[in-house]
């Protein structure tokens, strides 16, 4: 049934101008606005921070209903005119789908509603109009803005109620939940795990999360297509078995018997045969109950890494890879990461092409035992130039050893933009 949005009182052609010249301010701030908006959201509302991909998501919503929101102030468009927004309705979906609560949700929304209102505040300041005008303009963009949070806060809730209905449906079934009461409660009935799944838990296991990072996402069977593949390439003969957490994210548990194989997640991506948006992401063998859960954590620390700038390097990665266990601590309190990679690198962790060049060669030269002609091999550089680009990188006074240097650069090979300097 179609939601009627609550029309605003009337206002004056002199109150509208003012009012659209505040919203085309903020129109300029937009990805300021969104970042500081979007931060606040996932740092103080619990389950909107639980991980890269969320987090991205919920930047796209803030972003979509801040933009619309600003365009209808900037140009007088009624708030039955406009479109709820696809981004924020995405993000319904997934929120449903990973079951987080409705009313962080609708918190969201109200938070987004308060944030915003309070950046008019200094802008009329600075715009010196009478404090008539002032007091109107303030009362005619709260009640836009109340009307449009009232309206799309109420469609997207319906969004999810829906999509919660539907994705419990499909996934709701007594294995997923026997699944998720393990990963939860150490002391959960393991007999009866077994006896109801079929899988046995006096084992070795590895944990992998299989994902497409692609914007139209894979089909569920795909995943499991390619679940089966990894077991077969890790010469397991037994089924693995999943859960699915949303509509482009699987988790994974291989079974590997007394006597785990080696994981070799370079031979892994040789030997996988991949859709070209799949990604997998593993832990390491573990066995019992305990190992159940401690590798399934482990493949979602790595997951967690290589999400964090959207661009995966590789179609499979490994908890036990060079730099992802210790980067996978790290970036969970990404404010003390990026300021101790600042203090640790310098200006070596600006954000600029020419400090990338310095630190992959200074990662390279570290990571070759400090060799100036491997580096340059590696590199296909001349050894004079390595040897300019590594005493350029360490030049200035260095308060830090250099394992703390070769860890920060391990950092920002990994998390990117989001630990370096703008």
């Amino acid at each position: 049934m179609p939601i009627t949005p609550r029309q605003p009182p009337p206002a004056s052609p002199e109150v509208i101008e003012a009012t659209a010249a505040v919203a085309a301010r903020l129109q300029k701030r937009l990805d300021e606005l969104t970042d500081g908006l979007s931060a606040v959201m996932a740092r103080e509302i619990e389950g909107l921070d639980e991980d890269p991909v969320l987090i991205d998501l919920l930047w796209n919503s803030v972003e979509s209903n801040v933009s619309t929101i600003l365009y209808g102030l900037a140009n007088n468009v009624p708030t039955s005119h406009l479109q709820p927004p696809s981004a924020a309705v995405e993000y319904a979906r997934r929120l449903a789908q990973r079951g987080v609560p409705s009313n962080s949700l609708v918190r969201a929304y109200h938070m987004g509603q308060h944030d915003l209102l309070n950046e008019f505040y200094p802008i009329l300041d600075d715009m010196g109009q009478s404090r008539d005008l002032t007091v109107d303009v303030l009362r005619h963009a709260t009640e836009v803005v109340f009307a449009y949070i009232d309206w799309i806060s109420i469609y997207v809730f319906d969004v999810y109620e829906q999509e919660r209905k539907l994705w419990l449906g499909a996934a709701g079934n007594i294995r997923s939940a026997l699944i998720h009461g393990l990963l939860r409660d150490p002391a959960a009935d393991t007999a009866a795990f077994e006896a109801q799944t079929g899988y046995r838990l006096d084992q070795f296991h590895l944990g992998a999360v299989v994902w497409s990072d692609a914007e139209q996402p894979l089909t569920p069977a795909s995943m499991d297509t390619a679940a089966t593949s990894l077991a077969r390439a890790l010469g397991s003969a037994r089924e693995t078995i999943s859960t699915a957490v949303d509509q482009e994210t699987l988790w994974v548990w291989v079974p590997l018997g007394a006597t785990p194989p080696r994981v070799d997640t370079e031979s892994l991506r040789t030997s996988l045969r991949l859709p070209p948006s799949m990604r997998i992401a593993l832990g390491l063998p573990a066995s019992g109950g305990h190992g159940f859960r401690r590798t399934h954590e482990q493949a979602i620390a790595a997951y967690e890494v290589v999400t964090v700038q959207h661009t995966p390097r590789s179609a499979v990665v490994g908890f036990g890879d060079r730099g992802i266990a210790l980067t996978s601590l790290l970036a969970a309190n990404l404010d003390s990461t990026r300021a101790w990679v600042g203090e640790v690198l310098g200006s070596l962790a600006d954000d600029t092409d020419n400090a990338a060049v310095l630190r992959q060669t200074l990662s390279t030269f570290f990571a070759t035992g400090e060799s100036h002609l491997h580096t340059a091999n590696k590199l296909n550089l001349h050894r004079n130039t390595v040897k300019y680009r590594v005493d350029k990188a360490l030049s200035g006074p260095r308060i830090h050893d250099r394992l703390d240097i070769a860890l920060a650069l391990q950092v920002c090979e990994f998390l990117g933009p989001t630990v370096l300097r703008r």
